[in-house]
This record gives structure tokens, sequence and C-alpha cells, in this order.
């Protein structure tokens, strides 16, 4: 279990996923969640804290911690991208952002994609230095890449333990997607929902996609890009059709590709082109 936990990888993957994860934190800041900012002025007594924001204890939201935590994370995230100080950088990074989704989730309503991503944060700054091509090989990173992936699973997994535990085994039969359609469905939606039988048969494939996800853990490194691929289209789907974005999710799912690869790809067909 140690070795498959701390099964090494490219540093350069690790730095090319550590760019990506702390330039989705400045991205998420102005682009898919600015409404926490919003909070600053929301009356204190409508705050309702998460357990750890109960057990730590956290202040409540004002104007000075929003808007202070706004922009010391925007700023660290930006500087974090850059590889430098990793460390130094990454702790206050994944501090802050926790704090930021604390606010974000306790005034009701607790999003679900954004476990992988958390994880991510947390462990990141374990890795320390990573540069971008850097074929050496790491256990520190294998390890930081491999419990961001079991949070990703875990989020599938205990998502469709959720669906069974409220909704039981008529979930898979129920109006589930068609109201999420009637509420927030696309013109790709309607044609869908138009087909009989079809939005159950889609409920019945999300479930097993689901509790199936684990086994990508077991599936041959050769495949195991084909499944990631597959994971993206569903979350592409879904959007496309009832405009549920999971980009916080997403961005965690790249811990199962190789992204050193994408430059020294580009790097070659330049090379190639020049020659």
């Amino acid at each position: 279990m140690t070795r498959w936990l701390t099964e090494p990888v490219p540093r350069g993957r690790v730095a090319a996923f550590r760019t990506l994860v702390y330039l989705f934190v400045a991205a998420d800041l102005v682009i898919f969640t600015p409404w926490v900012r919003s909070h600053a002025n929301t009356p204190g007594d409508l705050y309702e804290p998460l357990l750890i924001g109960r057990l730590l204890p956290l202040p409540t939201p004002g104007p000075l911690l929003v808007h202070g935590i706004f922009w010391a994370l925007l700023v660290l995230a930006l500087a974090a991208a850059s590889g430098r100080a990793p460390r130094l950088l990454g702790w206050p990074v994944f501090l802050l952002y926790f704090e930021w989704m604390i606010i974000a989730m306790s005034y009701g309503k607790v999003d679900h994609d954004r476990v992988g991503l958390l994880v991510a944060l947390a462990v990141l700054p374990t890795v320390g230095r990573a540069r971008h091509h850097d074929p050496t090989p790491t256990e520190a990173g294998g390890w930081a890449l491999r419990v961001t992936q079991i949070a990703v699973i875990c989020t599938y997994f205990l998502a469709a333990i959720a669906k069974l535990r409220f909704g039981g085994l008529e979930w898979v039969t129920s109006g589930v997607l068609a109201q999420a359609i009637i509420r927030r469905g696309t013109e790709l939606a309607d044609l869908i929902a138009g087909v009989p039988y079809l939005l159950i048969l889609a409920q019945f494939g999300i479930i097993a996609f689901e509790l199936l996800s684990p086994l990508i853990f077991v599936v041959p490194p050769r495949w195991r890009g084909w499944v990631v691929a597959f994971f993206y289209s569903f979350h592409l789907i879904t959007f496309s059709t009832i405009t549920i974005s999971f980009a916080p999710h997403v961005v965690a799912l790249a811990s199962f590709l190789p992204l050193e690869k994408l430059r020294l790809r580009r790097r070659t067909v330049e090379t190639a082109h020049v020659t």
C-alpha cells in the first residue's frame, strides 16, 4: 500500500499540476465564486458556519475579512502559480482558500465539487520545489497526486452513496433529471428529455458510473487516459444539458494526467519544424 501511495511521478508533472491548480484558484475568485464577496455585507445572524468553522472557531464574515481574504488570496495564488517558494506561498493559499470556502458554504448551500481541489491545495506544499519538464521522479510528488486522486474518486463514490442513502433505490427511477431540466435545462436537454425512458436510463448510468469509479485505480495505465476522458465527457454532458459546472473537480481530476508531456510534445513539434 505504501508503495502504491508513494509511486514516483516526474517532478515536471507536479509542477504542471501545481500551476494549473493555483491559476484556477485565482480564476475561481473572479469567475466562478465572485458571489462570495457579497457575504461581506450579509447580516451576521444568517451565518451558520460548517462544523469546522464552529470547532476552530472562525470569525463571522464581515467586509474586512472577506475583502482581505479575496485580495490576499488572489495575489498569493498568482505568485504560487510561478512555482517559487512552494511552501511559503502554498500553505497560505490553502488556508485562505479553505476559509473562503467556509464563508461560501455557511449560508445554507454546500457544494461537493471542491473536495479534490482542497486536498490538492493541502498536499502540494509538501512536495517542495518542482520545475516544469523535470523528469526526475519524486515519491513526495507521487503521494500528493495520489491522495488528490483518491479525493476525486471519493467524491464520485460518496455522491452515489448519498443518492441511495437519502433517495433510496427509487432515486434511479425518480424524476430527478427531469426536474433539473425543467429548472435549468438547455435546448440539448429538451431534445434528450423527449426520448422515452432515456432520462431513467441516464440515472441508472450515473449511479453505475459513480459506484464503479474506484476501478480506475486497477485499470492498466495504457487505458487510464481513456477512463479519465470518459470522466471529462460526463462533466461536459452535465454542463451542456443542465448547466451544472464541476470546474474545481475537473481541475483536480487532472491529477490523473501526464501533464508534463504537454509542453514536451509542443517543443518536439517546434524542433522538427525548425529542422
